[in-house]
Order: structure tokens, then C-alpha cells, then sequence
């Protein structure tokens, strides 16, 4: 498991890992490597291999949902300084709606539409998830409130905005 690389398991990933079909053998295993501290829990059935505090808390957020997301609207904007305010978590987009906490993190899961959530116009890849470019995440939050206020608007390539909007569909 740790030769693996990953850090992050849920329940099926070591199910997998391990090559174990019954449930009863699986638990038990998990229960053995959580005594002796190799896998922490995090959640239920969301294992690591590393304390929560030593974990990106976006890889950390992305991994529990199991499913496509990237990093989008708030957290990027406040990031790149065009929304000064502070932004109590981090704002995912996915095909769901969610709000979780996992340690000390807040967590927003915005749901988008199929046909514009897999359009990856703007989004790019980085270490161990996906994130929206600056001018995504602003289309991607116009898209949720087309009123929105952005708070230094001078760091806005609104030519590269309105070219993923086109893009991925959403004018």
C-alpha cells in the first residue's frame, strides 16, 4: 500500500489494492492497519496513511468526493486577488451538491451541469488535482451568479473570460 504512492484510500480503493472480496476479511484488515497506525481514518470509510495535518487540504477534498472535481470560483479568485474578502472554504465544482468538513476545512461543492463540468476549457491538471485557471473560475462563478461582484477587476482578462464561456457553452 504505501509503494503505491497514494496517500488517500476509500474502502473499495484497498478492497482493490488487496485483492479482497469479503467484506468480513477487508474489515478485518482495515481494523489491523488502523491499530497499528498504518491507515488513519478520516472519515467514514475515507482512510490515510499520513495525518490530516500533512495533507493538501485541496488534494485532501478533491480525494474524498471519488469523483470528478476541480478547484473553481472563490478559492481561486480569493487566491489570485480578485476577490479580497475571506472565504470560509474551499469551493469545489462536481456533478453534486455537497458540504463537508474533513479536520479544520470547510468545504463547498457547487454542481454544474454534465455538458459544461466536463468541457475542461480553462481547467488544468496540477500535482494531484484539477484546478480552474483564473479566467474559468470567473466564468465558471458567472455562471452560478451572472450579477456577481468582483472586487479588483483590473486582474481579469475579460477576452479570455468570455472566449471559455463561448467555449464551454455557457453564451
Amino acid at each position: 500500500m504505501l509503494k503505491q504512492g497514494q496517500k488517500l484510500f476509500h474502502t473499495n480503493d484497498l478492497a482493490l489494492l488487496w485483492d479482497i472480496t469479503n467484506k468480513n476479511t477487508l474489515y478485518s484488515a482495515i481494523r489491523r492497519y488502523k491499530k497499528d497506525g498504518t491507515l488513519i481514518p478520516i472519515h467514514k470509510g475515507f482512510y490515510s496513511v499520513m495525518p490530516l495535518s500533512q495533507l493538501d487540504p485541496v488534494v485532501l477534498g478533491a480525494a474524498f468526493l471519488h469523483r470528478y472535481v476541480y478547484l473553481s470560483t472563490e478559492s481561486v479568485l480569493a487566491r489570485e486577488g480578485v476577490i479580497t474578502q475571506a472565504i470560509p472554504a474551499l469551493t469545489f465544482v462536481s456533478n453534486i451538491t455537497k458540504k463537508f468538513k474533513l479536520g479544520e476545512v470547510s468545504y463547498v461543492v457547487r454542481q454544474m451541469a454534465d455538458q459544461y463540468l466536463y468541457n475542461t476549457g480553462g481547467v488544468i491538471k496540477k500535482d494531484h488535482h484539477y484546478e480552474a485557471t483564473l479566467e474559468r473560475a470567473v466564468a465558471d462563478l458567472l455562471y452560478y451568479n451572472p450579477t456577481y461582484h468582483f472586487d479588483n477587476e483590473n486582474l481579469i482578462d475579460w477576452d479570455r473570460v468570455k472566449e471559455i464561456q463561448k467555449e464551454v457553452g455557457f453564451k
